[in-house]
């Protein structure tokens, strides 16, 4: 007999092919229920889903029930976070899993007591191989989940420690069958007989014989699922029948039990489609959210919050509370089947508001800060505040942006001021002002917008006020030049005969960037090839030209493809429609620099296809070397049986995903594409795919080459129907950024690699106080002149407060949630080296756990590990 831990719970998409409107009006009447049983009956409990988002929205409209909430979680009734999302595990950096952890189980404690301090994650499609150390940064040491295991292949259990790249271990319990695998719903209670011996014993001996234990974790619930009505009376009834014994029990208790226990142990990613789903492929479908949410994920953590300490170190007052918003907004844009993207046209409108909303509140709080330490320092119009928002040197190059009167302007020398691009606004006649007299009439001058490229070198997390001056000439700017390369001490970057060529002082890597096209057959899930259609290359057939300036040199290659129009086009013979896809790609690198800047702008026109670049190396490995939240893996392609779907409900193709970099090497050479935002790569013989886009008309679609049977989605369910999703085609205009580093010898340590790409992520930020456009920073026209500005004020114009040793990462700088006048620094050691960090103690940092909660003062990162540490400011 197996006893059998059974968990009542319900699973809550906040979105899927409803829309979170939808969710909480059925949360109104169900929660309310939850709230009722519990109160009724002391023994039962109830999970919702590990999330602190669902419990936001229903006190939003059920203010009255906090106080309910908070009693039932502290009788440990109530099971609720810790996640603030049920978040995708993939794609999302390591400070974003990080952060919606922290927020959410600060949310709990303050508002209705201790969450639930496990890793659950029970509908995610896949879990990345750090995981376990994102955990354990919360105190996290238990992880529970359904989809990406194969018991057989990895740990031969159910149940088993699941080991981070560096070591860090979380317990885990996987319910293969589903989080439903107990589910006992009406018509379950109607003909309990049946359910037990059909359903429910066969799912307990499943996990007994595969989990290798007489004691077996049974959740019982499924999406939207309200509680079970006297559940103690329910499973007395269950166990007149069952075989096994059933005891009401938590996941808590349960996993608590496994710690008790000798378990196998596994290192590695969990994204095996054995027994569910996990969409291998999910990765490039509605790629425009996956580069929204890499730029928004890059503005908070490398831009907003840096400002935010330089604000407080500045005296410049402003609240954690409005960033918190706005990481709440980025957690609504991260759970699985929101950034995956399959949901319906109807939701992908939703999301997009929201992270128009987040990118508003981030440009509004970012020129909050700069204008008024600009206004503190009574900065003119002819001067510009260059920032440095990372706690490290910086040497390099920096885009400022400036108005002025006209193009003719100079900057000092040592900065070798280029103009990159200018834009000329003309004057506007007769416009209203506000003077001491009243409204008067002016005729309002022209003016030129001028991005500008700064040689600077700058101390860590500061800003510099840099003058510049009217001029009689204009200064350097990109002039057409002829050429068909682009180079410096560091690499060359020619292109001929239609196929770019990269050199280094090692190597000459040929035929470097191709783009290849496909038919996609597949949904807003999974890619699928279509029958009878095969990948193709698109030439770079366009105009070429070079523009070059005394310290930046660019390739700027124009043109246009053309392929089938849709699916149907694909397969015939003769008469194809035929799409046009115009295409612009700008390739520059500056003297200094190690890495080619990419831009590729595409005017998709074409419906249902996938766009992958291709970065051919020639280097012969096994092996692809890509970063991932917190450290390095690498990938190996497995062998895929012919008769594979015997095992697997879907193909197990060897596509993967990468958090920023991807790349493959040897002892010698690499080549590394660094992407923002783009995600899945396929190692292909001495190539490496990367996919831009892969767009589709359909939320699920039955039978795919690559994943037979049912439709995913639910589009062919009984009462269903199938949902064209147009949005999800991406016609018009997508903008992909990368870049393509060739490192060699000493350059190919991690150690080495990620400080070279770290740096080349290092974002521009800078401000000029002008009244030319009051528009340019939006809120500028609101941010009225203060009095006295410069008061009491100690700020010179050249200001640095924090400068650490640069081979360490900074996932995360920001004030402190608990503290008051503190800063958190989080540091990410992204190497196989530990990393002694004790010369922040003598700087006065203590060491503090991602919580703000003390611990060890060891001051060393283990290998592709985190720290956290706090200094008041």
């Amino acid at each position: 007999m197996v006893k059998a831990y059974f968990v009542n719970h319900t699973h809550w998409d906040r979105e899927w092919y409803f829309t979170t409107q939808d969710a909480q009006v059925l949360s109104d009447q169900l929660f309310t229920q939850v709230l009722d049983e519990l109160e009724e009956h002391p023994e039962a409990n109830f999970t919702l889903d590990g999330q602190m988002s669902i419990i936001d929205d229903y006190v939003e409209i059920h203010p009255e029930a906090k106080s309910r909430i908070h009693n039932l979680v502290e009788r440990k009734q109530l099971f609720i976070g810790p996640w603030y999302t049920q978040t995708d595990a993939l794609i999302p950096n390591a400070e974003s899993l990080v952060r919606n952890l922290i927020i959410g189980i600060l949310d709990a404690k303050e508002n209705f007591g201790e969450p639930m301090m496990l890793g659950y994650l029970p509908d995610t499609f896949g879990f990345n191989a750090n995981l376990p150390m994102i955990l354990n940064q919360v105190g996290i040491h238990d992880f529970l989940s359904w989809r990406g295991t194969n018991f057989k292949r990895q740990a031969n259990s159910v149940y088993f420690k699941w080991k981070a790249l560096g070591g860090k271990a979380v317990f885990a319990a996987n319910f293969p069958l589903g989080y439903y695998t107990g589910q006992i719903d009406l018509e379950s209670k109607n003909n309990l007989q049946d359910f037990v011996k059909n359903r429910l014993d066969q799912g307990i001996e499943f996990e007994a014989l595969n989990g290798h234990n007489a004691e077996v974790l049974v959740p019982s619930g499924i999406d939207q699922m309200n509680i079970i009505h006297n559940i103690s009376e329910t499973i007395t009834e269950v166990n007149k029948y069952s075989k096994n014994e059933l005891v009401i029990s938590t996941y808590p208790e349960f996993m608590a039990k496994l710690h008790q226990k000798d378990l196998p142990e596994y290192q590695g990613e969990l994204r095996y489609p054995t027994y569910s789903r996990v969409h291998r492929t999910i990765s490039s479908v509605r790629s425009r959210n996956k580069r929204n949410n890499f730029k928004l994920e890059q503005i908070i953590t490398r831009r907003l919050e840096p400002l935010m300490v330089i604000a407080k170190f500045a005296k410049v007052p402003i609240s954690n509370g409005i960033v918190i918003k706005l990481w709440k907004l980025l957690f609504n844009v991260q759970p699985h089947d929101t950034l995956g993207g399959s949901v319906t046209d109807n939701v992908a409108e939703d999301i997009n508001h929201r992270f128009k909303q987040a990118f508003e509140i981030a440009d509004g709080v970012e020129n909050y800060i700069k204008k008024r330490i600009a206004q503190s320092l009574a900065l003119s119009d002819h001067d510009v505040m260059v920032f440095n928002t990372d706690p490290y040197e910086f040497n390099g190059r920096k885009i400022v942006e400036i108005i002025s009167s006209s193009e003719n302007v100079c900057f000092p020398k040592e900065y070798d001021a280029v103009i990159v691009a200018k834009e000329e606004v003309p004057p506007r006649p007769h416009i209203m002002q506000l003077t001491p007299n009243g409204y008067e009439f002016k005729d309002e001058p022209g003016y030129f917008k001028l991005k500008v490229s700064l040689s600077i070198t700058m101390a860590g997390l500061g800003y510099r006020v840099i003058h510049f001056e009217d001029s009689e000439s204009s200064m350097p700017a990109l002039e057409q030049v002829q050429g068909d390369s682009i180079s410096n001490d560091n690499v060359k970057l020619i292109f001929k005969d239609g196929k770019f060529k990269l050199i280094n002082k090692n190597q000459v890597f040929t035929d470097i960037i191709s783009i290849y096209d496909q038919a996609n057959d597949g949904d807003t899930y999974d890619f699928s090839p279509l029958i009878d259609d095969s990948e193709m290359r698109l030439p770079w057939n366009g105009k070429l030209k070079k523009t070059s300036s005394a310290d930046i040199e660019q390739l700027v290659l124009s043109g246009e493809w053309q392929i089938p129009a849709t699916l149907a086009d694909r397969v015939k013979q003769s008469d194809k429609d035929m799409a046009v896809i115009k295409y612009k790609l700008v390739l520059s690198l500056s003297s200094t620099a190690k890495i080619v800047t990419a831009k590729l702008k595409i005017d998709n026109q074409a419906f249902s296809h996938r766009l992958r670049l291709r970065l051919k190396t020639g280097i012969n490995t096994e092996f692809a070397h890509a970063q991932i939240q917190g450290g390095f893996t690498k990938t190996k392609n497995i062998p895929i049986a012919d008769n594979w779907n015997d095992e697997f409900v879907e193909k197990p193709v060897n596509i993967y995903i990468f958090d920023r970099y991807v790349g493959l090497k040897d002892a010698e050479n690499g080549l590394y594409f660094l992407g923002k935002g783009q995600k899945e790569y396929e190692r292909v013989d001495d190539a490496l795919y990367i996919t831009l886009m892969a767009t589709t008309g359909e939320l699920g679609k039955p039978d795919l080459l690559w994943r037979p049977g049912r439709a995913s989605g639910d589009t062919t369910s009984v009462g269903h129907v199938m949902m064209p999703t147009p949005m999800a085609q991406e016609i018009g205009i997508n903008e992909f950024e990368f870049g393509l580093y060739a490192p060699c010898d000493e350059e190919l340590s991690e150690d080495k690699l990620s400080q070279e790409m770290n740096h080349w992520y290092s974002p521009s930020v800078s401000y000029q106080m002008q009244q030319y456009n009051l528009f340019v920073n939006r809120l500028d026209n609101k941010l009225w002149d203060i009095e006295n500005p410069t008061g009491d004020s100690q700020l010179g114009t050249d200001e640095t407060w924090l400068t650490i040793i640069p081979d360490v990462e900074v996932s995360a700088l920001y004030p402190a949630y608990t503290l008051k006048d503190h800063l958190v620094l989080r540091l990410s050691n992204m190497t196989e080296f530990a990393k002694d960090m004790s010369y922040l103690k003598d700087q006065g940092y203590i060491q503090v756990d991602s919580l703000e909660q003390t611990v060890t003062q060891s001051f060393k990162i283990q290998p592709y590990d985190m720290i956290t540490v706090i200094k008041k400011i």
